[in-house]
């Protein structure tokens, strides 16, 4: 894995960027080595940010962690993407077959299939084209954290969403 560390209202030291290396090291062995990882360092009054994003065949498997330490962030993200590997195993495995993932050092989970999480509701609503704004307006109306809209700038089907922060976050899709 190529690691590719940055930071956001600070420098990042060579300690900290050994760290990094070393603890998301650990996940080396469920990638190929030509997988790059991304990781930002950031911090905000006292809270320590770690974000770190590791895309692979359309996939991202991403983990934020934030306290008042960034070494207590960097392990708390670290266990947390190997959760979300390790809790995933088994759709990933359907799904990319022959790919820049190694599913031989991820350990069964355990659970049956079974257990798997299933869609119980579908929900089908006609989508009017709106501006960014009324769609975040509508989002705050119904009390939910995203709201998914025809945007009418650009005729694409977008996702508005509030962030932990407090601001909101707006996914395009890229073709």
């Amino acid at each position: 894995m190529r690691i590719i560390t940055s930071g956001k209202n600070m420098e990042v030291t060579d300690a900290l960027k050994d760290t990094v290396e070393r603890k998301l090291g650990k996940l080396g062995k469920y990638f190929q080595k030509d997988t790059e990882v991304q990781v930002t360092l950031n911090v905000e009054k006292n809270r320590h940010i770690i974000e770190v994003t590791i895309p692979f065949d359309g996939v991202i498997i991403r983990g934020e962690e934030c306290t008042d330490d960034m070494y207590t962030s960097i392990d708390k993200a670290v266990d947390k993407l190997e959760r979300q590997i390790n809790k995933h195993k088994s759709k990933l495995e359907k799904r990319f077959r022959g790919s820049r993932m190694v599913f031989e050092n991820i350990e069964a989970n355990g659970k049956e299939d079974l257990d798997s999480p299933k869609v119980v509701r579908t929900k089908r609503f006609a989508m009017k084209p709106m501006p960014v704004e009324e769609a975040i307006l509508q989002m705050e109306l119904l009390g939910h954290s995203f709201f998914v809209f025809s945007n009418g700038d650009t005729d694409e089907v977008n996702v508005v969403y509030r962030r932990k922060d407090g601001n909101y976050g707006l996914i395009e899709p890229m073709f």
